[in-house]
């Protein structure tokens, strides 16, 4: 059986004169893994690599500085079991070094983990996948409409974000903030900050994603059970996994704060009272580590394979990883097939990002989890590094032809555009013609260069994303569309 590293810290800062993060191995001995590690570490890969280039590695440090992310950690499940893991930097500027300990926001990895419990629950006969969830809710109704009158909002749908409700996501509450309650929440009343969750197309009949109907799903597991959240999903899920490091406990008891990691804007500076305060628990509110996240990643493919039950059976897992609407099953995406189907989640908190996949089949996967906001395209740039040092059939570099485009086309797309589709609506793109270089600013990717792959169309290293820029009938360019970052397109009109 493989050895877990247990207790890794980082006893540099990110500005260390030596110019890298250097881990602390556990005290029991040196690392049997630590040249796989090394080259990992040394060896972070762009989601595009030019034709006819090498490929441009860089190292966790250097990415971290580019992307001002002060901290990350980074668990590998490899042959079904925790591998290794690892912390990198700091909670904060000038703070405790991260180490496998140091907590962290898991935002919508959240989900899935409350997925679990909801469907422990239906497997004891509490409540049931395809009902109408009115029938249980006591302290809340989804409200009656047009339609809601054949179509019902069920669990299914609701896991599966295909219940016609609306509010994407949550952007949490600052420090000193008034928190609402799971029912104002619902209803968009004072204080809560969302708006009301409502059904706005007939149950069923299109995916769209909606923390908003995770929301749901939360109050109805409290209906039924008479539990508070974080217990419930203590006894159910976290408990029995072995999260011992893990809490749905929002905010967060203050005797966990001094080891819990700061959250951090793009430019680098901490979240304004460390963290926001999510009441949307199984949303956006689990607090966790990469270490214990993928102890859920093995449990389910444990499961899978009849190994475990320790939440669900062999069958309720088959039906969670069982393509519903979208690319999502039962709180899970799922994506690929054959020997390369896997599933996973991907999470955005305001100052955290954090990224689970896992393989359904072949016992590996990995978690990593980061304190900035542009933490999101770091720990893809890490998955790769995994994926090839692990030989994984996924997280691939993707070869790229260049376009010949003439200057006079680059020039014109240069401009300020206004996204307004969620989830970023409001969100601003820049792009510039700079020193012979078109760049864009992006949420969630900060600044990247643009590659042409035909005219009006560019890609980037960093991401699959795309930009696509449409004219109009004078062949003005009038807005871009950005396709890859979000589950939908985001369409931005020309505003400067």
């Amino acid at each position: 059986m493989k050895r877990i590293v247990r207790s890794i810290a980082v006893a540099s800062t990110l500005l260390a004169v030596a110019g890298a993060i250097t881990p602390v191995e556990a005290q029991s001995g040196g690392d049997p893994d630590a040249e796989r590690i090394g080259r990992i570490e040394k060896g972070l890969l762009p989601y595009h690599v030019i034709a006819g280039q090498p490929l441009p590695t860089r190292s966790i440090v250097e990415r971290m500085r580019d992307y001002n992310v002060p901290g990350v950690s980074i668990a590998v499940i490899d042959g079904g079991e925790l591998a290794w893991a690892r912390g990198y930097g700091e909670t904060e500027a000038g703070g405790a070094p991260v180490d496998t300990t140091t907590l962290f926001q898991a935002a919508s990895i959240s989900k899935p983990v409350a997925a679990l419990a909801a469907l422990r629950l239906v497997e004891d006969g509490a409540i049931a996948l395809d009902e109408d969830v009115n029938a249980r809710l006591r302290s809340w109704k989804v409200p009656e409409s047009g339609f809601t009158s054949t179509e019902k909002v069920t669990l299914r749908r609701l896991l599966s974000h295909n219940a016609g409700l609306t509010v994407h996501g949550f952007r949490g509450y600052a420090a000193g903030e008034p928190v609402p309650s799971v029912v104002q929440v619902l209803d968009g009343a004072t204080p809560a900050n969302s708006a009301p969750v409502r059904t706005d197309t007939v149950p069923g009949s299109i995916w769209r994603y909606s923390g908003g109907g995770t929301t749901i799903v939360q109050l109805l597991l409290q209906d039924v059970t008479g539990r508070a959240f974080p217990d419930l999903l203590h006894a159910l899920v976290l408990e029995p996994i072995g999260m011992s490091a893990s809490t749905y406990q929002q905010p967060l008891p203050s005797q966990r704060a001094d080891g819990a990691a700061i959250g951090h804007r793009s430019n680098g500076a901490p979240v304004e009272g460390k963290w926001h305060t999510y009441p949307e628990m199984a949303a956006a509110g689990l607090w966790t580590t990469p270490s214990d996240l993928a102890r859920v990643a093995i449990e389910v493919q444990r499961s899978l394979r009849g190994e475990s039950n320790r939440v669900l059976s062999a069958k309720m897992v088959r039906e969670m990883l069982t393509l519903q609407a979208g690319s999502y099953g039962l709180g899970f995406g799922l994506t690929h097939s054959g020997d390369s189907a896997s599933f996973g989640h991907g999470g955005a908190n305001e100052g955290f990002r954090a990224q689970l996949f896992a393989f359904t089949e072949r016992g590996q996967g990995a978690a990593i989890m980061t304190n900035g906001d542009n933490g999101g395209a770091l720990a893809t740039e890490i998955l790769r590094a995994i994926a090839r040092e692990y030989r994984w059939p996924a997280y691939r570099v993707v070869e790229r032809e260049v376009a010949e485009v003439d200057s006079a086309t680059l020039h014109e797309v240069a401009g300020e555009y206004t996204i307004d589709t969620a989830p970023a609506a409001g969100r601003t793109i820049t792009v510039v013609w700079q020193d012979g270089e078109l760049l864009a600013e992006l949420p969630f990717l900060g600044r990247v260069s643009l590659y042409p792959a035909a005219t009006d169309r560019f890609f980037m290293l960093q991401s699959g994303a795309e930009l696509t820029f449409e004219r109009d009938a004078e062949g003005a360019v009038a807005r871009l569309v950005l396709t890859g970052l979000a589950p939908t397109p985001l369409s931005a009109p020309r505003v400067r």
